[in-house]
This record gives structure tokens, sequence and C-alpha cells, in this order.
């Protein structure tokens, strides 16, 4: 284990290269703008586009709850191997008042009953401070990247270490509350490590990942692979939409639609089981104007009135990846505006060459029935203070995923047959 930096003053926290030890040393940064560009961008190799600097430089706008970012570039020998980036989000205690009310029915405890009484009178106060080593706007794990050089164990040692050294500096600004790593397919090794360093994990809910066949051409050819009954059901989604138009946004048109965008991001925000971070308004136009290539935004309209949208992301290794979507819910039923957005996402990857497509998190029944399956992500979190540990069961419970049924849409020749060109592929 590494010898660990006893936290010093505010000014003296972004010096450059504090030691981990004789071989490791670290350099933390305020914010995107104070990163030393080339040395992140050689351990992202502005791949991955939820670790790049300019990405990461939008979120920090991010408007519903105070947010703080910190980035960590660690050095081997003086030479940059890994980067590291936290947020440091402000809860008010409101937002945990649907949490605990079940829970006091249940375990009946006077000192979480007082909790929840406490809550009630004070909705406004910050309750709990999190320090999270992740990206709360998106799912998967883009906390950390490291060089192959570094083993997994010494990397997960080393990100263990700064994150207690930067969370207890952050104490000086005020309590973190819990630490949180988010969000991992696998658990991370050795397990040891974490259960020594007090991490818990749990599961949240998972992503769902939809692979499409290399013959696939078009969204047609797609349903084909479905059984009857679920053919069926897309030609009526299909129909259901008949006199609507869509359309891919330029950067120029997101700007016009910019108020119209944020309402229906909002409509979908709102409803939302636990609200993290709001996206600002400029969020759509910032970005596509960054990626004007690799971020889509499709509009859909009726009569020229903008009732719904979606946004992807072109990723590496012929991956896409949905991210936020916004429809209008009063008139969602009569067109199946969820649906009919599901399989815009799965057309747009069919034109663009995409062999898999991450259509993210929630109503995971609903994206198993446009053959979409689950796969697992795993967090870790570790109490800070009393508070945390008093709400940390019930915060857990609440993340984890609901019960649901998966669907199967396609006929079993159809799987077939996609097994057999996902090993010729992988062969």
């Amino acid at each position: 284990m590494f010898t660990l930096c006893k936290p010093i003053s505010n000014k003296k926290r972004f010096s450059p290269n504090r030691k981990l030890d004789d071989n490791f040393s670290f350099t933390l940064f305020p914010n995107a703008g104070s990163v030393n560009a080339s040395e992140w961008d050689l351990i992202t190799g502005k791949k991955t586009v939820f670790l790049e600097r300019e990405f990461l430089s939008v979120i920090e706008t991010c408007s519903n709850t105070k947010l703080i970012s910190r980035y960590v570039i660690v050095y081997n020998d003086n030479k940059p191997c890994g980067v590291i980036y936290f947020q440091i989000i402000d809860f008010q205690a409101g937002i945990f008042g649907d949490l605990l009310s079940n829970q006091v029915e249940t375990i009946r405890s006077k000192r979480l009953k007082l909790f929840e009484n406490y809550i009630g009178a004070n909705k406004e106060e910050v309750l709990m401070r999190l320090f999270t080593c992740g990206n709360n706007v998106v799912s998967g794990d883009y906390g950390f990247r490291f060089t192959k050089s570094i083993s997994k164990e010494i990397a997960h040692r080393i990100l263990l270490e700064i994150t207690e050294i930067v969370s207890k500096e952050e104490k000086l600004r005020g309590t973190i509350s819990a630490i949180l790593l988010k969000d991992f397919e696998k658990k991370l090794e050795p397990k040891s490590l974490f259960v020594e360093e007090k991490y818990t994990d749990f599961f949240v809910e998972p992503n769902m990942v939809l692979d499409l066949p290399a013959n696939v051409n078009s969204v047609n050819d797609y349903i084909q692979l479905f059984s009857k009954k679920y053919r069926n059901r897309a030609k009526s989604i299909f129909k259901s939409a008949g006199s609507l138009t869509k359309r891919n946004l330029e950067a120029e048109e997101i700007k016009r639609y910019e108020n119209e965008i944020y309402k229906l991001y909002e409509s979908v925000y709102d409803k939302a089981k636990f609200k993290l971070l709001k996206l600002p308004q400029n969020y759509f136009h910032e970005i596509k104007s960054w990626l004007p290539e690799k971020f889509f935004v499709t509009g859909t309209f009726l009569d020229d009135k903008l009732i719904a949208f979606n946004s992807c992301f072109l990723m590496e290794h012929e991956h896409l990846e949905a991210h936020y979507i916004g429809f209008d819910y009063e008139i969602n039923h009569a067109y199946d505006l969820y649906q009919n957005i599901l399989y815009q996402i799965i057309e747009l990857a069919i034109a663009n060459k995409r062999t898999k497509v991450n259509l993210g998190r929630t109503a995971a029944e609903i994206k198993t029935t446009v053959g979409a399956k689950a796969v697992d992500l795993i967090c870790y979190v570790k109490p800070q203070n009393t508070i945390s540990k008093l709400i940390m069961k019930p915060f857990i419970s609440f993340l984890q995923p609901a019960e649901w049924t998966p669907r199967n849409p396609f006929k079993e020749e159809s799987l077939q047959d996609s097994s057999e060109q996902q090993k010729q592929s992988t062969g």
C-alpha cells in the first residue's frame, strides 16, 4: 500500500507532482480548463468521449445542484500513466424523503423515524455531499483510465489512495458524506482491497445493450428477425407515427429549437427515479458544435411542432451510445413516441454500420421488446459519516433495479443465425 498523503491547504492541493511513493505521484486540477491537455489526451487517446476535456467542461455547467469537478493525472517516474475524474454533488434533504418513508415503516427504528422528521422540516438543507469517481451524467465506468503498463491491481490501489486523499481534502470545503465508484460490468480486482478499504458493492439498474447482426441493412431487415407477434407489434408502432416527420438536427437547428428541446428533456428528467445532474440548456448545441460528425440529435415533428427528440454518440469499436431523450407525455401513447424513439436509435446505428447499441438504463422491459439485453452494472460505495451510514441501506435499496420481465422478440432460428455470425466475426 502506498504512503497516504496528509490533507494539505487549499492552495497546495493543486501543486504539481505530489508523491504517493518513490515511483508514483499525481497532480490535482480544479477544472477542465486547468488540466494539462497534452498529458490528459495522451492517456485517453481522445477515443473516449465521456473522458474528453471538452465534454467534461460542458458538464461543469450543470445547473440543478452545486457541482464541483476534480481532475487528476497520475505519474509513474514522472511520466503520465493514468487519469482520474471526480464529481462532487450536494443533495438537499428533501430528495431523501420518499426514499426513507418505506424504510421507516418496515424497520421501525426510532433513530430513523427522528431522521425522517428532520428531513421533513429541513427539505432545503444540504444533507449529503456525494464524492463520485465517474460521471453522473452518463452510464458506464468513465472515472479513470490507466496505461497498459500499469497492472489492474496497482491501478486500483492508486485509485483508492488518491480517492481517499482528494475526498479528505474536500472536507476542508464541506463534509463528504459518501464516496461512490461507478459503473462497472465486473467486480474490481483484487476484491480483498475493496473489502479492506470498507467499500460495499451493489448492483444498479443495468445497461440495456442491443447487438445488430452483420447482415442487417435497415430497420425492416432487423424486424424480420422477430417472431410474428413482435414483428406485427413493430409495424403497429411505425404506423402510429405515420403522420410524424423526423430529421437529424444540425447545430443551428438545435439552437433554434433549444427551448423546445429542453422542455421535452425536462419532462423526462422530472419523472426520473433519482435526479442527479440536470443538464444546462445549451448542452445539446454545445456538444453538437464540438462533435458535428459523432453526435446526433434527431427531432420528431407533428405539423412542424417538435414533440420528441433523441440524442446519440457514435463511439469507438462500432458502438452507438444512446444519450438523452425527450418527448411529450400527453401524446406519447397516441403516437408511440417512446418506442418510435428506440427504433430511430436502431435505425441510426444501422445507417452508421454500428453492431452494438447501448440503449442505457430505465424502461428495461420495453427495451427488451426491441431486442436489447441487460448488462449488469456494479457500483462501490463507502459512507463517511453518521448520516450517510444511516441512509446507506435505504439508499442502496432505492438504487437497485426493480423487478421486471425480460422479453424475447426474436424467432428461434434468428437467434441461432445471429449467434453463428457473432462466432464468425470474433473467430
